[in-house]
């Protein structure tokens, strides 16, 4: 692990958990403590009281019982089991049994209360801002008062618990990604263990080590992984490899709400028209850009490669210490990324795909009989541009990846980045860096031939496809449970800044946190999410390491852009014709 990815660990360590919603429930709190403590006529209220601490131990992760809710009321034993038991006839509280006997239970608050909790949490935000902040009624408050809390209506519950605990031997095990997003599912690993009711044991791994895992774990008589994280792009070669099974062939699909996905995530969760995945962060690659520094500088937001080259000239100082630009410039899969991108911006996808409105069709994959498109004018016109990019980027771009291009970026060093979403918690989190509170955010500006587009990236979920049968059911549970609504916005809660799902971006609370989320959605509206610049067919991998390894090359001045292009066009041919499609 990088210091990079040191250090973003250590910040969202430093983030609270939930903190809205204990925010509310900590107000509540201290404001029902005080009426009970300075007006002598108020008797504790039980409902209130055991309430309270239900919800505050969900929300921390602790085991709640039926003693610690009684001791939490405040009022006589007898009163207080009285009140209890009302709560639970009432579908307030749900018991899970502890043991196998089912004689002893925890406490959870059930989607009724969690629901009812919610819409009270945000009338309570709303009338202290109108009553106590001394300003005029916001937009917001006057459509909760006029609206009939519309917007109160829109926000997304807490997590809840599932009804029975998931039966798993030796506990729930995960694959992932290294990456800020499955961190915080570590960092909230007690809490989802509380939701399933199972122990919880994840592994993390680098990109390309996390590929080797799971080819390696598919040759294994039985998956020692419950759930895998998948790179989009690896989804083609997965499923023809048997490295995870359909998911219509174990759940219900409609279950998982698919409408409720951006198109382009969902749509790059299929293989041969059967979904094999469900996203889990849908991260396209943007153009971050200090808004400040093009302000002082009178410059526009670059909506074309030719304004994001002369940008990056007016804004590359190296004299005051500062860049223009920086990018995946590392040799192999880094720069290979890169170069498909690259060539979408220039309206040329990597395989000779059909034309379709908005793009190129990725329907049809599975069938087989596609080629390399690399060695075409607009790829020359692709390399050309990273050859000037090369001039307004930082001395070491040529081995900057995925963290590395960012951290400059984060200190104020370099006035542009092209990076994934989930890599904005770098600056979005650290109040002390420059690029706080001062970057916008663009989908990839277009070159000729090209439009603007945001490729889709990001990771998925799946289940290995030799699982043993006794642990699918559970496996499906988990998944559902980590890619739900619910725990798509606890992870935003907690300082991710990726999301595949609508809900969760149109949530108030959501957006409040980062402008990050309602420009995504913007773009997933005008058809600029796409997943067509990296195809999801078997070879995309070798693709990307050829591509990876011949602009490398280009870019140290080794070989020229035709030569580049003409050498990774026949390794990427001679590829393909190697797998017979």
């Amino acid at each position: 692990m990088n210091a990079m990815h040191r250090q973003s660990r250590n910040t969202l360590k430093a983030l609270p958990v939930q903190t809205e919603a204990l925010g509310a429930l900590s107000f509540l709190e201290n404001f029902n403590g005080e009426l009970e403590s300075t007006l002598e006529i108020v008797a504790p209220n039980a409902h209130l009281r055991m309430m309270v601490h239900l919800l505050r131990g969900h929300f921390e992760a602790r085991t709640v019982t039926p003693t610690s809710l009684i001791g939490a009321s405040h009022v006589p034993y007898a009163t207080a089991t009285r009140r209890l038991k009302e709560m639970v006839d009432s579908g307030l509280i749900e018991q899970r049994p502890r043991t196998k006997s089912g004689k002893t239970f925890s406490m959870h608050p059930s989607d009724k209360l969690l629901d009812q909790w919610m819409q009270l949490s945000g009338r309570l935000r709303r009338l202290a801002e109108t009553e106590f902040g001394g300003v005029e009624q916001t937009e917001e408050a006057q459509d909760y008062y006029f609206g009939g809390s519309y917007k109160a209506a829109q926000s997304i519950p807490p997590l809840p618990v599932l009804p029975q605990p998931l039966k798993l031997a030796g506990g729930l095990r995960v694959l992932v990604h290294g990456d800020p997003t499955f961190m915080v599912m570590d960092r909230l690993k007690r809490q989802f263990e509380q939701v399933i009711g199972n122990n919880i044991s994840q592994r993390a791994f680098s990109i390309d080590r996390l590929r080797e895992e799971a080819l390696r774990n598919a040759e294994r008589a039985t998956s020692r992984y419950d759930i895998i994280a998948v790179d989009l792009p690896w989804i083609g070669e997965f499923a023809t490899r048997n490295v995870l099974m359909p998911l219509d062939q174990v759940m219900e699909i409609e279950r998982l709400d698919p409408a409720d996905f951006h198109t382009a995530g969902w749509k790059a969760a299929h293989w041969g028209g059967r979904a094999y995945v469900v996203p889990a962060q849908t991260t396209p690659e943007l153009l971050f850009y200090r808004h400040d520094l093009f302000a002082e500088a009178g410059l526009e937001a670059p909506s074309t490669t030719e304004k994001l080259l002369e940008a990056a000239r007016q804004l590359h100082s190296p004299r005051h210490g500062r860049h223009g630009i920086a990018w995946n410039a590392a040799r192999g899969t880094a720069l290979g990324h890169t170069v498909l991108m690259t060539l979408a911006d220039f309206g040329q996808p990597v395989l000779d795909l059909p034309e379709m409105a908005g793009g190129f069709d990725t329907d049809h994959l599975s069938r087989g009989g596609y080629r390399a498109t690399i060695d075409t004018e607009a790829g020359l016109r692709a390399a050309e541009f990273l050859l000037e990019l090369l001039r307004y980027s930082p001395p070491g771009i040529l081995s900057m990846s995925w963290y590395e291009r960012i951290r400059p970026y984060a200190e104020g060093s370099i006035a542009m980045a092209y990076g994934y979403t989930l890599l904005a918690p770098y600056f979005e989190l650290d109040e002390n860096s420059p690029a706080h509170g001062q970057t916008s955010y663009l989908p990839h500006p277009a070159g000729p031939g090209g439009r603007p587009i945001a490729p889709v990236g990001g990771f998925a979920m799946g289940i290995p496809a030799n699982l043993p049968a006794d642990r699918i059911p559970a496996a499906v549970e988990a998944l559902s449970v980590f890619t739900s609504p619910e725990a798509q916005k606890l992870y935003v809660q907690n300082g991710s800044r990726t999301n595949p799902r609508y809900s969760v971006a149109s949530d108030p609370e959501v957006r409040r946190l980062s402008s990050i989320f309602e420009a995504v959605d913007a773009m997933s509206w005008r058809d600029e999410l796409q997943f067509w610049p990296r195809p999801p067919v078997p070879e995309i991998g070798g693709i990307i390491q050829i591509c990876g390894e011949e602009f490398h090359d280009m870019l140290r001045g080794i070989t020229s852009p035709r030569d580049a292009l003409r050498t990774a066009q026949a390794r990427a041919d001679a590829l393909i014709r190697s797998t017979g499609t």
